[in-house]
């Protein structure tokens, strides 16, 4: 099971950390996400860790940004996401997939997804 919890309302240029807190099972070998949808549009992908290691992947609007991380004592995965825009505001969705190598932007690589968090970013 995920959980995500931090969502909020902000003003362009401000920050924001999202925390999605993982139980029920272990995700040690599993790559964990970030993905955002905004309303009338696909879900997109942000940002991506493999559990073991830490290798991390940025989508190209967020690079510089917004950085993912994860506590492996607290089983909790994060996104801090800083100079944020109004074009930011979507739902943010935590998920995770079994990882085997490659690359993990598309939703079909992942099998667990929280509930989501709204991020509203006014100008």
């Amino acid at each position: 099971q995920l959980v995500e919890s931090g969502g909020g309302t902000v003003q362009a240029g401000e920050s924001l950390r999202l925390s999605c807190a993982a139980s029920g099972r272990t995700f040690w070998n599993y790559v964990m996400g970030w993905f955002r949808q905004a309303p009338g549009k696909e879900r997109e992908f942000v940002a991506a860790i493999v559990w073991v290691g830490g290798l991390t992947y940025y989508s190209d609007s967020v690079k510089g940004r917004f950085t993912i991380s994860r506590d492996n004592a607290k089983s909790t995965l994060y996104l801090q996401m800083n100079s944020l825009k109004p074009e930011d505001t979507a739902v943010y969705y935590c998920a995770a997939g079994p990882y085997y190598g490659g690359t993990y932007y598309t939703p079909e690589k992942y099998d667990v997804w929280g509930q989501g968090a709204q991020v509203t970013v006014s100008s």
